[in-house]
């Protein structure tokens, strides 16, 4: 009956549905609030999905849907499946059950090239058994209370912005979404300008949740802590500052709770590097920032395999599940890349949506050091490169007594 049952587990099966969104619906059903559910289908992520492309063997008539780690997670969301978690399905085989399965899905060049290396190969390393990421992949969610209405997280960083702190709230607080209500997390870092005492006159408001840190640890720190009192279905990152435009949360968002994406990233501009700051009285300095873009985007997308035109952009938007299993550590302006790098890795693809934006000058209090930051960029970049991720063992870490 409904609401029966603690796990479920399909294997090969989703691929083989007509109607998949309706058959993980049935399944939600059927499970107990925070029941598990567990996925192992083909994926077209796959390095063997690259490689062989119509001649791989999961092509075929029987499979009516192929998914990649975005899809499934798509599908999840939709059937209000939450802290999905996707990763490799890896198989234990050996080199003489390859052989046979290519003899009996021929492959041109590949099946060949495959037995003559097995007829070369000694009969005990034939045998030998081997773990390896073929063609599929493991997908785990759990099932979550279907919400009456869902909800926005706007995180807010609060460091000496007194000037422009009030009118950014109350344009916050008088901001609606058809789809969504908005709760305000207020991260307030020990201000020396009077902005802690200006945050304190919302912290009875019902929609706005009030964190004072005991000093200031940078803006990464602020919004990771943040992310700790977030309840809402999705995140937004939104400055203290007057620099974005709060009209374009319905454009950012409206991929996002149609479940067509779950990771959006607001192109200041367009991404057009040359239009990113201006500064009418410092127009070497706008010269120089705008300059500084262009090598840091170039530079991420390169180190990354990426292709995005404004991959710093304050407005990064997803769903509060995308976090699940992440552990960040950087605490200034470099937590911009590790949040990105991070949601990339975990296989979260952005899509960029142009976003007005006035950027402001430093005499206007713009906090980002010339000297101090690139730097601090430089060396997060080289740290995420080689840095791995396994979102399915922090869990089962941060779960152990």
């Amino acid at each position: 009956g409904a609401g029966s049952f603690d796990v479920c587990a399909i294997s090969d099966v989703i691929e083989h549905t007509r109607d998949p969104l309706a058959f993980l619906q049935a399944i939600h059903r059927l499970l107990k609030p925070g029941g598990v559910l567990f996925i192992a289908t083909p994926t077209l992520d796959s390095w063997s999905a690259r490689l062989l492309r119509p001649t791989r063997m999961e092509f075929k008539p029987e499979h009516l849907f192929y998914f990649d780690n975005a899809t499934i997670q798509h599908a999840l969301h939709l059937a209000n499946f939450r802290q999905a978690i996707v990763e490799p399905g890896w198989k234990i085989l050996n080199l003489d059950y390859i052989t046979h399965h290519f003899l009996r899905f021929p492959v041109p060049v590949v099946t060949p090239v495959v037995k003559a290396i097995t007829d070369l190969i000694p009969a005990p390393l034939r045998h030998r058994n081997i773990p390896i990421v073929a063609s599929g992949m493991m997908a785990f969610a759990r099932a979550a209370e279907i919400p009456k209405r869902s909800a926005l997280s706007v995180i807010v960083a609060a460091y000496n912005e007194a000037a422009t702190f009030r009118e950014l709230m109350d344009a916050l607080l008088a901001k609606t979404l058809p789809d969504l209500d908005i709760e305000i997390i207020v991260v307030e870092s020990g201000s020396s300008d009077g902005t802690r005492e200006i945050v304190l006159g919302y912290k009875d408001h019902p929609r706005v949740k009030v964190v004072l840190e005991d000093r200031p640890r940078g803006k990464g720190h602020a919004v990771r802590t943040g992310f700790q009192h977030a309840t809402g279905d999705y995140i937004l990152i939104q400055d203290a500052d007057l620099e974005y435009d709060l009209e374009d949360y319905d454009v950012l968002l409206e991929p996002l709770v149609q479940g067509r994406e779950a990771f959006v990233l607001g192109s200041r501009h367009g991404g057009a590097a040359w239009k990113m700051r201006h500064f009418v009285d410092q127009p070497l300095m706008s010269a120089a920032l705008n300059v500084g873009h262009w090598f840091f985007t170039t530079l991420v997308n390169i180190t990354f395999q990426l292709h995005l035109k404004d991959p710093f952009t304050m407005y990064k938007v997803f769903r509060r599940d995308c976090l699940e299993g992440l552990v960040f550590e950087y605490n200034r302006f470099d937590f911009d890349y590790e949040l990105l790098v991070k949601l990339v890795r975990k296989g979260y693809m952005p899509i960029e949506i142009p976003v007005n934006y006035r950027s402001r000058s430093f005499a206007e209090g713009k906090k980002v050091s010339v000297f101090r930051d690139p730097i601090t960029w430089i060396i997060a970049i080289a740290r995420l490169r080689f840095t791995a991720i396994d979102p399915l063992a922090e869990i089962a870490q941060q779960q152990k007594p």
